[in-house]
């Protein structure tokens, strides 16, 4: 299974995952070929409709009311695939590390 495969397929099942969820901005962020157990960690990126800002702090990413930016509120999925069988071993939350 080629990268660009592995990034589908993990769009795929996040999509389908969240379908309920009306996901938005659904986007690939990161990338890692694991060796060692022969899988894609593919990172991927959302919004959830609870998720935005609305108005002028949606449009200039600033903070309301102690809400964070918005795009501090996306979401991120790392989904592990196998290699071989494009098969999903797992998915987990991925949190960013603070930046202030």
């Amino acid at each position: 299974m080629n990268v660009k495969e592995a990034v589908r397929t993990a769009k795929e099942y996040v999509s389908e995952l969240y379908e309920d969820e009306s996901v938005k901005h659904l986007g690939v962020e990161e990338v890692l070929f694991d060796e060692g157990i022969n899988a894609w960690r593919i990172t991927v990126g959302f919004y959830r409709p609870w998720n935005k800002n609305h108005g002028l702090t949606a449009l200039i990413g600033e903070t309301t009311a102690g809400e964070p930016a918005l795009w501090k509120r996306r979401s991120f999925k790392v989904v592990q695939v196998d290699g071989n069988t494009g098969d999903i071993h797992s998915m987990i939350d991925r949190s960013l590390p603070s930046l202030s």
